[in-house]
């Protein structure tokens, strides 16, 4: 792995620059992540042809987004979603941030807003059922995430795990996971980051299925969702 370009002491960095990882969960895990995202592609592919429908009528605008998370050991890649935002997202969050004090708080604490100008009318729906999350199956086929692990993040973000960083770099992100089952949005982000951290040092087959089982009622009941 290619070694962070700056010299800096913050444990992210430090975390980056420890012995490469194997993944959490092995061979054993990748097997299962692999036959399950095949499976979930083949019975949803309806549902994914609807929802690309949507998107596309709303507003003409790109169908699918793409994201770039901190993976694997540190490793960037494209975080697929389809898209619930206007396209020209980032100029309207800056203004937003700007205008709204109290709303660049909750930026800087949680990395999420609840009263988000950005999302469209239909990627609110998306997002309230968890549907702009499934384009991440191509991720987990490609190696890049797993279907239970915790949440991919961006660079910045990351940081913010401090010295559970470590923990993070372990395992490839999740389409699912012991945050999203425990309140997603509803939880403070140090919570988040000790789900992830337990997740990665208890990891077992069985944990995988029951967190993936409890994920259906998790997304029915839109808990901590938007």
């Amino acid at each position: 792995m290619k070694s962070a370009t700056r010299s800096d002491s913050s444990p992210f960095y430090g975390a980056v620059h420890q012995s490469v990882f194997p993944p959490t969960g092995g061979i054993a895990k990748r097997a299962f992540d692999v036959s399950a995202a095949c499976l979930g592609l083949i019975f949803l592919s309806p549902l994914f042809l609807m929802v690309m429908l949507l998107v596309k009528l709303s507003d003409r605008g790109p169908i699918f987004y793409g994201h770039r998370r901190i993976g694997h050991n540190g490793q960037e890649f494209r975080c697929l979603k389809f898209r619930t935002m206007v396209t020209n997202g980032d100029k309207v969050l800056q203004e937003h941030l700007r205008n709204n004090p109290k709303a660049m708080e909750e930026w800087r604490a949680t990395r999420k807003l609840q009263d988000d100008p950005r999302v469209t009318a239909v990627g609110a729906v998306l997002r309230k059922l968890s549907l702009d999350e499934l384009p991440q199956l191509f991720n987990i086929i490609r190696g890049e995430m797993s279907v239970v692990g915790p949440r991919p993040v961006v660079r910045d973000e990351l940081e913010m795990y401090e010295n559970a960083a470590v923990y993070y770099l372990q395992s490839r992100p999740g389409l699912t996971g012991l945050w999203q089952i425990s309140g997603r949005n509803d939880v403070s982000y140090a919570t988040r980051v000790a789900f992830d951290t337990h997740y990665v040092e208890n990891w077992s087959l069985v944990r995988d299925v029951v967190i993936i089982a409890r994920t259906i009622p998790a997304v029915c009941a839109q808990r901590g969702s938007y």
